[in-house]
């Protein structure tokens, strides 16, 4: 019983010099895959941005969904068509996308609420803050071309945890789908956080992607264009690494990948001296 307090102690103790550092500073964190299927990962992730937000974190979530569209569109009796990892959208999918993001969201934001925290969902179409131009080769899809943080900024002065939607508008107002990692890149770029955390279903980056033991602990961005280069990074990985390095490139200090399979994996990464994933960093030397 003793050793179990002292160990308790000790964990908070390794916290206490990075609740000193992230004080005041934004973290944006986006998750998505089996996290956002299974209920004791959404609350563990909730109660993790919860406890940021009470040590005076300022954490942003933004949230894919690509899994629940993917199985609704097959329901529907409509195959689902990647190119190059990228959706193909047309309208009826783009229909299908924008009512599964806000099924979601409202999860998110009701999860949240019952962990003890506040926090309010929004897309890129309220008040147009994310404005993107049409790839028109994958259809209805958006590239980013500027993100107004004035109403995520809004909200966290007022207490509440920004959940934020990945779907943007063009210059018309036209609907977007747009990708959550690129999302989530352009709002850390754009708000200056100190961090970018992506949560995924995997360790993070592996140097063989075929054997999780071979995470590969810290990256800067020379090494990861090599790796990308020689397609070790490949698939779903390659529009997180991407995203992670327009963030750093806009000023981001890290970008971390970690795998949101394990609970508590957000406070893991942020809190303690070894953390769990792959961090990435700006160019070294």
């Amino acid at each position: 019983m003793v050793e179990d307090k002292i160990l308790r102690s000790r964990i908070l103790l390794e916290a206490l010099p990075y609740i000193k550092k992230f004080y005041g500073k934004f973290m944006v964190v986006k998750c998505g895959g089996k996290v956002l299927e299974e209920e004791g990962l959404k609350e563990a992730l909730a109660k993790d941005l919860v406890l940021l937000k009470f040590v005076g974190i300022k954490p942003v979530l933004v949230h894919g969904g690509g899994v629940q569209v993917s199985r609704l569109l097959e329901r529907l009796g409509k195959r689902s068509r990647f190119q190059k990892g990228i959706r193909q959208t047309d309208e009826e999918t783009l229909e299908v996308v924008e009512m599964v993001l806000g099924k979601v969201n409202k999860d998110l934001v009701n999860m949240i609420h019952r962990m003890g925290g506040k926090a309010v969902g929004v897309s890129g179409k309220d008040g147009h803050s994310i404005i993107a131009s049409q790839k028109e080769e994958y259809g209805l899809v958006g590239e980013i071309r500027r993100v107004d943080t004035a109403l995520i900024e809004i909200l966290e002065r007022e207490g509440y945890i920004p959940v934020v939607s990945p779907v943007g508008v063009d210059e018309e107002g036209k609907p977007l789908n747009i990708n959550a990692d690129e999302v989530a890149g352009e709002i850390s770029r754009s708000l200056g956080a100190i961090k970018l955390i992506l949560i995924t279903d995997t360790p993070g980056i592996l140097a063989d992607p075929s054997r999780p033991d071979s995470l590969i602990p810290t990256l800067d961005t020379e090494e990861v264009k090599g790796l990308i280069q020689d397609r070790v990074i490949d698939g779903g990985m390659i529009p997180k690494v991407k995203a992670g390095l327009r963030a750093l490139e806009g000023g981001v200090e890290k970008v971390h990948i970690i795998n949101g399979l394990l609970p508590h994996s957000l406070l893991l990464e942020i809190f303690t001296d070894r953390g769990i994933g792959t961090e990435m960093v700006k160019r070294r030397g």
